[in-house]
């Protein structure tokens, strides 16, 4: 692995040590397939200790891990004959956002996604995953020509938030994103989102209105970075550690708030870890969520839909 995490050290540290050993082994007389077994052992406990009980931040650093599989790493394993469209008939492209037509097992289906770069070359032309205005609207019409051909929808979710600079705001970011979550609330097919990274803010949400909402273990939801509420907060953005404790932004806590709909687990040390078998873990949802959704009666989808997010929370009518 060309990034190891601080907290995961001493897995990788160990596993490079049984990894030499089993090498010294086979170029040479020694056996040492009795320290090999011991140390086997040895990792099975520290990779429990380690990924089994992820603090918060570590779950954060995780969701930000530089191999993380993306939107497109996941299209290409879960489904077929993918044509990606472009534009959103107004101002141009952007390419934060991924969108097209495919099939699932069979069944056409629309997949739009945040999109981020694997190296400093692609994450500048993607703008490192934060879209502009016409990526939202690019979304939006995909989504509206899902409705009118009765497509399911899938999005994915991996954005630190919609691009904040001046350009964006002028082409209507805010506006952009507000209706997206309006229109999203309409629609009259199936919709699941899955947040396979971070999910920031209202650059998350603008993708984010669905029937079913899931996270990937390791990923993170929230409003703010926890950089950004401990510079609020305490004026320190070095106690991001601190704040990523107390904002529930984990997939557990979310889950607990009744935000999210359910967990994705994660291959052991992070989906980056096999790909493939992460995807056949995000297959199994998508396929159970198709077969309850599609069952639904418009009418019924939507007053679902409605009460969804009209449950999440809590909060008390005044009589006045």
């Amino acid at each position: 692995m060309k990034h190891v995490l601080e907290f995961e050290k001493p897995v990788i540290e160990l596993r490079e040590k049984i990894s030499d050993l089993k090498r010294l082994t086979e170029n040479s007389e020694m056996d040492l397939s009795d320290e090999i077994v011991t140390l086997e052992k040895r990792l099975e406990r520290l990779e429990t200790d380690v990924y089994d009980r992820m603090a918060p931040w570590d779950r954060v650093q995780m969701a930000r891990h530089p191999e993380r599989p993306t939107t497109l790493d996941y299209i290409e394993y879960l489904f077929t004959d993918f044509l990606e469209l472009h534009g959103d008939r107004n101002f141009g492209d952007d390419a934060a956002i991924v969108s097209g037509i495919a099939k699932f097992k069979g069944q056409p289906v629309t997949v739009i996604g945040h999109q981020r770069g694997k190296d400093t070359k692609e994450n500048i032309r993607r703008n490192f995953g934060m879209p502009h205005p016409e990526g939202y609207r690019k979304a939006l019409r995909l989504m509206k020509q899902a409705d009118k051909f009765k497509r399911p929808i899938i999005t994915f979710i991996d954005t630190k938030g919609a691009y904040p600079g001046k350009a964006a705001e002028e082409r209507g970011q805010s506006e952009a994103i507000a209706r997206n979550l309006m229109e999203m609330a309409g629609l009259t097919v199936p919709v699941i989102c899955i947040v396979i990274g971070e999910g920031g803010s209202g650059g998350a949400l603008g993708l984010g209105i669905g029937d079913r909402i899931f996270m990937l273990e390791n990923s993170t939801y929230s409003v703010i970075s926890p950089e950004g509420a401990s510079s609020i907060l305490w004026k320190d953005a070095g106690l991001a550690q601190e704040a990523a404790e107390s904002m529930k932004i984990t997939s557990y806590d979310l889950k607990k708030l009744n935000v999210i709909d359910g967990v994705i687990p994660e291959v052991r040390g992070g989906a980056h870890r096999d790909i493939q078998a992460q995807a056949q873990e995000i297959e199994k949802i998508i396929s159970d969520s198709l077969e309850t959704l599609s069952a639904l009666e418009v009418d019924e989808l939507l007053e679902k839909r409605f009460l969804k997010y009209k449950n999440i929370g809590d909060y008390t009518y005044l009589d006045l």
